[in-house]
């Protein structure tokens, strides 16, 4: 495992989270009601990005140029510190504001760690695994991505993809699609109009057992619970990546 593909996925797939978690959740709703400010993180060797929180939404954007707080980081391995809870971020600007961080924003990501790590029982609740297994399809998507332009193994498997859309999703629940141009790998969270190729898992528990590894991929695909088509190859490869993704995650 690379600490640099990981530190992209923590930043744009995991933290990239909030903006799902926020539009699902009421209570991270509330938090966020009200707020005008930007979190810049920037690791140094790694990616950089802004996490705003303004008009009751979520959005995570590239770049620290028009942030409230930045937060940078000496390297990846200290970044992934700060989301396994082993390193305490030091701000270099937004010190009057710092209470959002440490009150609003911790909120947000203790949330996020219970949808993603949820406790024994919790997936019982039905409106708790429908958000749960939302926000956690939308981090695949875009730890896919990561993957795919980060990662040796996964840039492997990008070469091969060819242009076009790769349409993932849930019957009844979320999608979103994979771009690829020049075997650059960019999740879009919008149904496609028009895939080159598609992988749809049947439903939103069959979807859920193959992200917590109760599952095999290609058993889902022989009884029906993963549907593929169009250019296959396209397929074949993001589920090559698919299966670092929970490497990284574990």
């Amino acid at each position: 495992m690379d600490e640099r593909t990981l530190a992209f996925i923590n930043l744009h797939a995991v933290l990239g989270g909030l903006s799902k978690l926020c539009e699902l959740d009421g209570e991270c709703q509330k938090l966020i009601e009200g707020k005008d400010i930007a979190i810049g993180i920037t690791v140094k060797g790694g990616p950089e990005a802004t996490i705003r929180f303004s008009g009751g939404a979520c959005t995570v954007t590239p770049g620290v140029d028009k942030c409230d707080i930045k937060l940078p980081f000496s390297s990846c391995k200290k970044f992934n510190g700060l989301i396994d809870g082993t390193v305490t971020p030091i701000p270099s600007k937004g010190f009057t504001k710092i209470g959002f961080l440490l009150h609003e924003f911790t909120a947000l990501t203790d949330k996020l760690t219970a949808y993603l790590r949820p406790a024994e029982g919790a997936l019982d609740d039905p409106e708790f695994f429908r958000v749960s297994t939302t926000v956690m399809f939308h981090l695949i998507l875009d730890a896919i991505a990561q993957i795919g332009n980060e990662d040796k193994v996964g840039r492997a498997s990008a070469s091969y993809i060819v242009n076009g859309d790769i349409r993932m999703g849930i019957e009844g629940g979320p999608e979103g699609f994979i771009h690829a141009r020049d075997h650059v790998l960019t999740a879009v969270h919008t149904p496609c109009e028009h895939p080159t190729s598609y992988m749809i898992f049947a439903s939103m528990r069959d979807a859920r057992d193959l992200f917590d590894g109760k599952v095999n991929g290609v058993v889902c695909v022989g009884t029906g619970k993963v549907r593929m088509g169009g250019m296959i190859s396209m397929v074949d490869n993001v589920n090559r990546i698919l299966d670092r993704v929970s490497m990284y995650l574990a």
